[in-house]
């Protein structure tokens, strides 16, 4: 009876717990780029695998793509659907805003336009990424949502080499789901211009290709405007012999005559071709930077050349129903106003001194400068600068659009540095913001061309600093990011390696010269170059160590941090739930920065060895060297060739280089690896021969 009695109590107890509803435990969900407002009460009945219908007012079925949706079906009954989209164009958002609510067993995403029920799905996307990896329930939440900046543009820049057609796509689907509204891609000799086909290199991509692209981009929200390089930075055009007579200055194949009118005869040509490749694109990006031109000892100003120059483009790009985009710098820097914007030190009062004295060089062609255009203000390392401010005051104040171009790359070699660039994109995506600019261009720089996997993390930061401003820190938003890229269990501080990386990779890039002049290595045809590293002489025991000592003494640091580096890279490898080939393309860097350490140690070693057994050991850690590069290269470039085409055409021809750029230096994949490979050919030549010879 009495067992009769606890087994009862126990037996209801049971009971009891089994009739109590189960509080689910609440995610950790990370948006990114940041909610304007997200509130989160509870946890909803829903899990990832209860999500399986959506349900779309007919009005914008047509325009939202089923691919987006991934496995969810479409259902006509709205009751049955788990998500239904509606449309509501007075939604009290911005333009490509919406509201994005989950109740217990309903998920409803209000856009104000079509733009917006996009970016709810894209919100919803990463909501059921963290609840189905995670094993938790979606949460009970509200999200209200819109951009700061309307236009946020990724710059594509294929003028060096091109990707696989397939990887493309990729970006442009990793793009979307952040939230990047745009593309300007420089698309210099990658189109096969049927106008013109000199121009095209023979591994371009054709009008119709390019075309797929941008439809496949607009179904995404991603509007691509091509960007083709007019006044200067126009080697790719007279580096052939038949433009040749179009020059500003026949020995450079730098910059065209703006008086020539067959040099508009060509540009419009491609820009026509350029223009059918992204049918869907609002602008005509003209290029116009870093350039004089004399035109051919016209007597006019090289700031009157340049606007008569930009006169002409902007009205062929209006007439053809674009807006033309062209960089500001050279009218800036004509009139002597254009150091103050990259001199953040200067007071205000030292700012307005300088225009004070200066502005009327820009005053007296005030009528010359298009309205019709849009004037891009670059500024890539201080766009906190107050004459930055005061240049963009000026274009505005005189009636003309300015919009901003900070970077995720500049002239880094084989990885971004300076923390991606993070601080300078916030600092441009906040100036942008609080002078109602009408957007943000990031440019991603091909002239030493490190992998695009690597720009990641530049871009992430640029969607959420241009979409939600600053509402998290540095060390905030990169949690984020590891959160979304890799995996959940991945976004702690403790796997945090790619600002090691660059201080390891900022010590490779001249760890093995003289100077610190990689760039201009192309001009060096032997190992006979000052350029490489002086090597040790063995009746001067000890002296190149001392000579090298500040340079010895980084080596133990920068091997510390590469170990620390490969550790956290391995345990992400093997914890990571997506994305993992961009941490095989960091792994590749990494191994690739340890060459420049492990050959000075090498050095070391013979240098101050005291004895035959030490040298010889030395000796065969030298010899060994070539032959651990040509393994650590062949790696690289069987994982960078997943997704890049490494090889230039065998009649690709080469221009003069005016800039140095790495990626412009070899039509094979050589130009990445100058530095190295002079260095070995230096121990094949001062080490290995000579010691087989004795």
């Amino acid at each position: 009876m009495k067992f009769y009695r606890i087994t009862s109590v126990v037996f209801l107890y049971v009971s009891f717990l089994a009739c109590e509803p189960v509080q689910e435990r609440l995610g950790d969900f990370k948006l990114l780029p940041q909610a304007q407002q997200f509130n989160i009460t509870g946890v909803s009945s829903l899990s990832h695998d209860d999500v399986l219908l959506y349900h779309i007012s007919e009005e914008v079925k047509s325009e939202i793509p089923p691919a987006i949706f991934d496995s969810l079906k479409a259902t006509e009954k709205r009751g049955e659907a788990q998500v239904v989209l509606t449309l509501d164009t007075v939604l009290d958002t911005r333009a490509e805003g919406y509201i994005l609510s989950i109740s217990e067993n309903k998920i409803a995403i209000r856009g104000r336009d079509r733009a917006g029920l996009f970016y709810g799905m894209m919100t919803l996307k990463q909501l059921l990424e963290d609840a189905r990896e995670q094993g938790v329930h979606l949460p009970l939440c509200s999200i209200r949502d819109y951009p700061l900046l309307a236009y946020r543009a990724v710059h594509l820049d294929v003028k060096h080499h091109r990707e696989k057609k397939e990887y493309y796509y990729a970006i442009i689907d990793k793009l979307a789901r952040y939230k990047v509204n745009a593309i300007i891609v420089e698309l210099e000799d990658k189109i096969k211009y049927e106008r013109q086909p000199l121009v095209a290199s023979a591994d371009a991509l054709s009008i119709a290709e390019w075309e797929q692209l941008s439809k496949y981009a607009r179904d995404r929200n991603i509007e691509i405007s091509p960007l083709v390089q007019g006044l200067g930075h126009a080697s790719f055009i007279l580096k052939h012999d038949h433009y040749k007579p179009l020059r500003d200055n026949p020995n450079s194949d730098w910059a065209f005559n703006p008086l020539d009118p067959e040099t508009y005869t060509v540009q419009f040509d491609l820009y026509r071709d350029a223009m059918a490749a992204t049918p869907y694109g609002r602008y005509l990006h003209v290029g116009g930077d870093e350039v004089h031109t004399t035109g051919r000892g016209s007597g006019k100003s090289p700031l009157e050349l340049q606007l008569i120059w930009l006169n002409k483009v902007c009205a062929f790009a209006e007439a053809n129903g674009r807006i033309p985009i062209f960089w500001d710098d050279m009218p800036l820097k004509h009139a002597e106003v254009y150091t103050a914007m990259f001199q953040p030190e200067l007071s205000k009062e030292e700012v307005e001194q300088i225009w004070a004295e200066n502005e009327h060089k820009l005053a007296d062609f005030l009528d010359l400068f298009p309205k019709n255009c849009i004037y891009m203000r670059w500024n890539y390392a201080s766009p906190q600068a107050l004459g930055n401010s005061k240049a963009m005051d000026w274009f505005q104040k005189h009636g003309m659009q300015v919009m901003g171009a900070t970077a995720g790359q500049r002239r880094w070699v084989l990885m971004p540095q300076d923390g991606g660039n993070l601080n300078n994109i916030k600092s441009f995506a906040k100036s942008s913001v609080e002078h109602n600019l009408k957007g943000l261009l990031l440019t991603l720089w091909d002239d030493d061309s490190p992998h695009f996997e690597l720009y990641w993390r530049g871009i992430l930061g640029f969607a959420e600093y241009t979409w939600a401003g600053e509402k998290r820190s540095r060390e905030a938003l990169l949690t984020a990011y590891r959160h979304r890229e890799f995996s959940h269990t991945l976004a702690g501080e403790e796997f945090s390696f790619v600002d090691q990386l660059e201080e390891a990779v900022a010590f490779w890039k001249n760890a093995l010269l003289e100077g610190t002049d990689r760039n201009h290595l192309r001009k060096s045809k032997s190992a006979e170059s000052d350029g490489i590293l002086v090597f040790p002489d063995p009746e001067r025991k000890g002296k190149w160590s001392t000579d090298h000592a500040p340079r010895l003494e980084k080596v133990e640091r920068i091997l510390k941090i590469s170990d620390s580096v490969a550790s956290k890279i391995r345990a992400m490898h093997s914890l990571a739930t997506r994305n993992t080939y961009t941490l095989e393309v960091y792994q590749q860097v990494h191994r690739m920065s340890r060459i420049a350490p492990k050959a000075l140690l090498a050095l070391q070693a013979f240098d101050i060895a005291q004895n035959e057994e030490q040298t010889l050991e030395a000796m065969r850690t030298i010899s060994r060297l070539p032959s651990e590069f040509e393994q650590i290269r062949a790696q690289l470039e069987k994982v960078y060739g997943e997704t890049r085409i490494l090889e230039k055409p065998d009649d690709y021809i080469l221009d003069q280089d005016h800039h140095a750029h790495l990626a412009n230096q070899a039509n094979s994949f050589d130009w990445q690896f100058q530095a190295e490979l002079l260095f070995l050919d230096k121990i094949k030549r001062e080490f290995l021969d000579h010691s087989a010879n004795k």
